[in-house]
């Protein structure tokens, strides 16, 4: 028994070194440069899912006009896949048979063909598996009480005009970088392989055309993506800010729960997590929160910046600005502002 004692002893010592050692240790800048991405005040960056697609239809250049509206600093959150003729477009989709008058994958739709037919990204059609239910009608974006919108219904900044009366017409990377030249995006590569990897290639190029590297964050829920902007971040010279998919972010979570956080040697600028993940364990279900101060801690540590998403809760948007996220992705921007205008009074 004493041998045991002596031995169970000498374990918990060795942990409780190395437990020590972690703490004490430097925790790696996992972004090294000035961190664009973590708030500047008191209050969470004010973050468009979509550009607010509760208020407008999703990933439209008019979302984003009616949610600039709302703040002019307002950070736009944007999914994006590319077309066969190499223009970089923005939709939640790889098809176009849930937000549009037309069917078929992006990647095989030229952009020119869909400006030129007027194709209207002003839909949410009904999908299995991001295809038309056959038979099913055509079904226009409404608002929550139930009206329908069109770009003229978008509060444009003095000088702005609309690009069409009535079609919510594709939008283009592009129009989103040159429209808004002072905003932070969040853009969320869609296509995987050989098609994602081209689309890229088509990013980083405007990037670089417009020099948006210090306000542009790229995301992917694609491994072979992620690992492409890892290799890309690691390079000499590349300013690429990336956020990781759920299993590297939840790989952070883990180690900072373990005191082990400073061996997280990811290239990354920003976690984006929801606010509490379910997971089956033995037959059960188990709900982790990742709403903590704890974890945003750890990361600001890293120099990495916490938004979560997507929260419509106004309960759960204080919630957030009290546990001093970073940012806070809403498909509601004027309902978000609201509640961030009871800060200020």
């Amino acid at each position: 028994m004493k041998k045991f004692l002596k031995v169970l002893l000498a374990i918990v010592a060795v942990l409780a070194v190395a437990w020590l050692v972690c703490f004490l240790l430097p925790k790696p800048q996992n972004f090294t440069l000035e961190n664009p991405m973590r708030k500047t005040g008191e209050l969470p960056i004010l973050i468009a899912h979509g550009g607010g697609n509760r208020e407008f239809p999703d990933n439209t250049l008019e979302a984003f006009y009616n949610a600039y509206s709302v703040d002019p600093r307002v950070m736009m959150e944007t999914d994006v896949s590319i077309t066969k003729d190499g223009v970089v477009i923005l939709s939640h989709d790889v098809r176009l048979d849930r937000k549009t008058n037309v069917t078929g994958e992006i990647a095989d739709w030229n952009y020119a063909d869909l400006i030129a037919q007027k194709v209207d990204f002003g839909y949410t059609n009904e999908t299995k598996s991001q295809k038309r239910v056959e038979g099913s009608a055509l079904r226009k974006f409404t608002t929550e009480d139930g009206r329908n919108v069109t770009p003229m219904d978008v509060p444009y900044p003095e000088g702005v005009q609309p690009r069409d009366n009535e079609v919510f017409l594709a939008t283009s990377l592009e129009d989103l970088i040159v429209s808004f030249p002072e905003n932070r995006i969040n853009v969320e590569i869609k296509q995987e392989g050989e098609t994602g990897m081209r689309c890229l290639e088509a990013i980083l190029a405007l990037l670089e055309k417009h020099d948006a590297w210090d306000r542009v964050v790229l995301a992917s829920f694609h491994n072979d993506i992620y690992a492409e902007y890892q290799r890309l971040q690691k390079e000499e010279g590349k300013k690429l800010m990336c956020s990781p998919g759920l299993g590297n972010a939840a790989l952070f979570y883990v180690m900072q729960l373990l005191n082990a956080d400073v061996f997280f040697g990811e290239s990354t600028t920003v976690l984006q997590l929801p606010t509490e993940y379910e997971l089956e364990v033995a037959g059960m279900e188990l709900k982790i929160d990742l709403a903590t101060p704890g974890l945003i801690d750890a990361a600001h540590d890293h120099n990495m910046a916490v938004h979560y998403w997507t929260i419509n809760d106004r309960d759960e948007m204080r919630m957030l600005v009290e546990l001093g996220a970073d940012g806070i992705m809403s498909d509601y921007p004027h309902r978000l502002a609201e509640v961030y205008a009871e800060y200020s009074k």
